[in-house]
């Protein structure tokens, strides 16, 4: 239907999401539904949602119905926390956006002869707005991905005489009320991404990040959802700052009822003032819905594995020598770990801290980025040849937003120390903070690391940031710099990417204190944990996965001994952990024994064998009541396999959990299922009865309602199930032990 009237809806819906933004009375556009896919609506059902959404005015609240948009008005009667906030000098602190156009993937909505409401599929809407009297201009992004998630984004203009000084910017999108449970993350080091859940009242639930990255004790994923929303049942909408500095995710709900999820950039006093024709863009903030936490986690990964920098050739398996040799580097001692590496099927090396300048220990070295004479005479190429000759990539690490006091470039430059108040911050990792946002400074790291990456066939960047930043002043006058230093790292990295396009870089810092999609538009993958403990790493895994797919996620196969906790564990327990990320192994071969060599073998052998499942498969995790126990997988796209890992994480209050249901398959599949014994079962396990009968055959809804007994294991053990569909539609299927009989597949 045309009309001449512009348009005043839009509805946007793919990937079982959608999303209903009013764009009525030049108004800056407002959310009136985000969830599941309504269906398809005409002008006078849009309008019927749209008027059925308004609350009731209050008594003594605003004598109009306050309507909250993407970037919420305080002069609109918005009484929670405005969506931009900042002065000139006390004055324009309360904008009243206008509308002035309205883009749909290109094209204008507010012209003449448009639908009057527009059913779309994904698409990107961009508003531009302005406020004559407070002399600001707004471009505000609203995206709906094919995958159906949500991504917003501002940018702010002064358009007038004098500075405006932007204290914060925050883009949120509403939830029901009936979303009354909260789950975030917190942590620490070794023991990121932990969940804690607590309840929506009237207020903010804000979670600030303030340590200058992302924080190892970051939200991460803000989530909402119904009471007791799990991996698989309940609605769920989260939100997420894709940003890398310090940044904000929140939560509020107002005493007129209306509730938002929201995020941005969290921006320190002074931090942002715009001069006339000066803009500031905010982050990314996405948004993610779901029936369930992995319907919601399953909608990010198809989304990151949609974007075009997302990594299409297998992840190589990686060898880390950190925890093998530390700071000792020797040459014959690498190569040895080397060649072992290259028999056992690794495909990159690693080398970790340690090779350059003074580096001899944590406490001086860091910005010498030049290799060191004293432990390396003839330069790294003894050993990046021996690699290279192996056929393996040669990986190396740096920390270059970081000075050890103790250093060369210090003793030059103290200037370029991040500080305020004419005081060195206290330290840190025995480190300060390198001020990227001092172009000389920026120059000095770029071409130092340049110099390496063009002498050196190097393939992989491990590229860390151990400190958080505390009193964090950019020179000369000491203001704060968190802002313009991540926008330098930003800026680093992208340059380097442009100058080695085949290079790929890790996201570490002091483990995964940098995991976030800001990150992630740049980066190939990201280290989870400095944690490599598999039962420490199971939750860590599982967590990190709200957000993040398995193959951007480094996962490794340590030492028996964990160097972290202590713990001594089982191979078997330690590869299967592994094996459902980026595999790699950090552990001194030269002490594994001729067996476990050969299992390590084997597993790697599994994981290449499966890697396409691995790592393009979508994730499920089981909901269940004993918390001693975990299951887990990766289920192909097309339904044709799965790959289950049952975890005993510690010991039961029983000795079976019985039946335990795999989730995710085909419903119209019939599966054989089988159990994965590289290397024999784990050591104190009870194989379940079926074992050896030989494989089940289920169909994929007995697996996912019935399911099947698990062996009895011991604590820190685990096992994998394989489930491979061996026919389309075959009716029921019983639990018998004879799967012969079943047609396979067509070939």
């Amino acid at each position: 239907m045309t009309t001449d009237r512009p348009v005043h809806g839009l509805l946007l819906r793919s990937g079982g999401v959608a999303l209903a933004l009013d764009l009525a009375d030049g108004a800056l556009p407002s959310v009136v539904h985000w969830g599941a896919d309504c269906g398809p609506l005409d002008e006078r059902g849009f309008d019927s949602v749209r008027r059925s959404a308004v609350l009731p005015v209050g008594a003594s609240e605003v004598d109009v119905p306050v309507r909250v948009a993407v970037l919420p008005e305080h002069t609109r009667g918005w009484m929670g926390r405005p969506g931009l906030s900042g002065s000139r000098a006390g004055t324009a602190w309360s904008p009243r956006w206008r509308t002035t156009s309205a883009l749909l993937d290109g094209r204008e909505l507010l012209g003449p002869a448009a639908h009057a409401v527009v059913d779309h599929g994904s698409g990107t809407l961009v508003v531009t707005a302005v406020d004559d009297d407070a002399e600001l201009s707004l471009e505000l992004t609203v995206e709906l991905s094919v995958a159906g998630t949500v991504r917003l984004r501002a940018e702010v203009e002064n358009t007038g005489e004098g500075h405006y000084q932007l204290d914060e910017l925050l883009l949120c999108l509403p939830t029901p009320t009936e979303a009354s449970e909260i789950l975030d993350l917190a942590g620490r080091w070794g023991g990121e991404r932990a969940p804690q859940r607590s309840t929506v009242t009237v207020g903010a639930h804000r979670r600030e990040g303030r340590r200058g990255r992302t924080g190892l004790d970051a939200a991460t994923v803000l989530s909402v959802g119904t009471p007791g929303f799990g991996f698989g049942h309940g609605e769920v909408w989260g939100v997420h700052t894709g940003w890398s500095g310090n940044h904000v995710h929140q939560v509020e709900r107002v005493l007129s009822g209306e509730q938002l999820i929201g995020g941005g950039e969290l921006l320190l006093p002074g931090e942002v003032r715009l001069a006339r024709g000066e803009r500031y863009t905010s982050p990314w903030v996405h948004g993610f819905y779901g029936a369930g936490l992995d319907d919601a986690a399953r909608r990010t990964h198809r989304y990151l594995r949609s974007r075009p920098q997302h990594p299409t050739s297998p992840r190589p398996v990686t060898l880390n020598v950190w925890e093998a040799v530390y700071f000792d580097h020797d040459l014959d001692t690498l190569r040895e770990l080397a060649d072992r590496a290259a028999e056992l099927g690794v495909e990159r090396f690693v080398l970790d801290d340690g090779w350059f300048g003074g580096r001899r220990d944590d406490r001086a070295g860091l910005g010498d980025w030049y290799v060191s004479p004293d432990v390396w005479p003839d330069g790294l190429h003894p050993l990046v040849d021996h690699v290279r000759g192996l056929g393996l990539q040669f990986g190396l690490w740096f920390e270059p937003e970081m000075i050890s006091v103790d250093s060369e470039l210090a003793r030059a430059h103290p200037e370029w120390i991040m500080a305020t108040g004419g005081r060195l911050p206290v330290e840190a990792r025995h480190q300060q903070v390198l001020n990227l946002g001092i172009p000389a400074c920026y120059a000095h790291v770029r071409d130092a690391m340049c110099a390496i990456l063009d002498e050196y066939d190097i393939a992989y960047i491990k590229w860390d940031h151990n400190r958080d930043l505390v009193d964090a002043g950019s020179g000369p006058d000491g203001r704060p710099g968190v802002h313009e230093q991540t926008l330098a790292f930003y800026r680093l990295v992208d340059e380097l990417r442009s100058r080695y396009p085949g290079l790929e870089i890790e996201s570490c810092s002091s483990g995964g204190g940098r995991v976030d999609l800001g990150v992630l538009e740049r980066t190939d993958r990201v280290w989870a944990s400095d944690d490599n403990d598999p039962l420490e790493r199971q939750q860590i895994n599982r967590w990190t996965g709200q957000l993040v797919p398995p193959e951007l996620v480094g996962a490794h196969v340590a030492s028996g001994a964990s160097h972290t906790t202590g713990r001594v564990q089982a191979l078997s327990f330690r590869a299967i952990t592994a094996l459902f990320g980026h595999l790699g192994v950090e552990w001194d071969l030269r002490a594994a024994s001729a067996a476990e060599l050969a299992e390590l073998a084997g597993w790697i052998a599994f994981h290449k064998e499966h890697r396409a499942l691995l790592h393009g498969g979508e994730v499920v995790r089981l909901d269940h009541p004993d918390a001693s126990l975990a299951l887990h997988g990766v289920v192909a796209a097309d339904g044709s396999e799965g790959l289950y890992s049952y975890v005993s994480l510690t010991r039961a209050a029983v000795a079976s959990p019985g039946r335990i249901r795999l989730p995710g398959l085909d419903a119209t599949g019939t599966y054989r299922v089988e159990p994965v014994l590289v290397g024999g079962v784990p050591h104190g396990a009870d194989p379940a009865p079926w074992w050896d009968g030989g494989p089940l055959t289920l169909s994929g809804p007995v697996l996912a309602t019935v399911g099947v007994v698990m062996p009895a294991l011991r604590p820190e053990q685990a096992v994998l199930l394989h489930a491979v569909r061996v026919a389309h539609g075959a009716g029921p299927v019983g639990a018998g032990s004879e799967g012969g009989d079943v047609p396979a597949e067509a070939e």
